[in-house]
């Protein structure tokens, strides 16, 4: 039997300030407040994901209109290489009626001419086209209009002989040492 003593005086008081029995602090706040902690971190890392999945989403779809616009430019490149081409521009200008030009003569600062000049070659009329013909002709003419320009030149002497004839060469040059080619074309 073990009873208590019972306090007096001075001790009883201090008694009464300390409770007998230890208090068990609440546990229901406690515990909502680690809930509530818990479940703000799930949701801060939901968002977090979602956002880093939004943005690699609108990356994946920047990085294919950077592929094709890539893609676009090397084809516009190309062609561009394949009209500028020398052989390219050179029948352009014959289908155009442009003959090649003679030896140039260059004025100096003085006033003296340097070099004889010479006239370009003659064109037959017959490769002389009117405005309306050059009108109707592809701004780059395709393979099948080359085709096509190769057999009109067979049917017509004049023309062929027009497409063919040589540039007009300095003295002592051959007509094939006039002509520029370019290798691999």
């Amino acid at each position: 039997m073990s009873r208590k003593p019972r306090l007096k005086g001075r001790a009883a008081r201090l008694a009464r300030l300390f409770p007998a029995r230890p208090r068990q602090a609440a546990r229901t706040p406690f515990v909502l407040l680690v809930v509530l902690l818990l479940g703000g971190g799930l949701i801060g890392l939901l968002v977090l994901n979602s956002a880093l999945s939004e943005g690699s989403f609108e990356m994946d779809d920047l990085q294919k209109d950077t592929k094709s616009l890539t893609d676009e430019e090397q084809a516009l490149q190309r062609d561009i290489d394949s009209y500028s081409a020398p052989d390219a521009l050179q029948r352009r200008a014959r289908e155009l009626g442009m003959v090649p030009g003679g030896d140039p003569a260059f004025l100096d600062p003085n006033g003296t001419v340097k070099g004889v000049p010479s006239a370009a070659a003659p064109r037959s009329p017959a490769a002389v086209r009117p405005p309306e013909a050059l009108a109707t002709l592809p701004a780059f003419p395709s393979a099948g209009t080359a085709a096509a320009g190769a057999s009109q030149a067979a049917a017509s002497p004049t023309a062929a002989t027009t497409v063919s004839e040589p540039a007009a060469t300095a003295p002592g040059v051959s007509p094939t040492a006039a002509t520029p080619t370019t290798p691999g074309r």
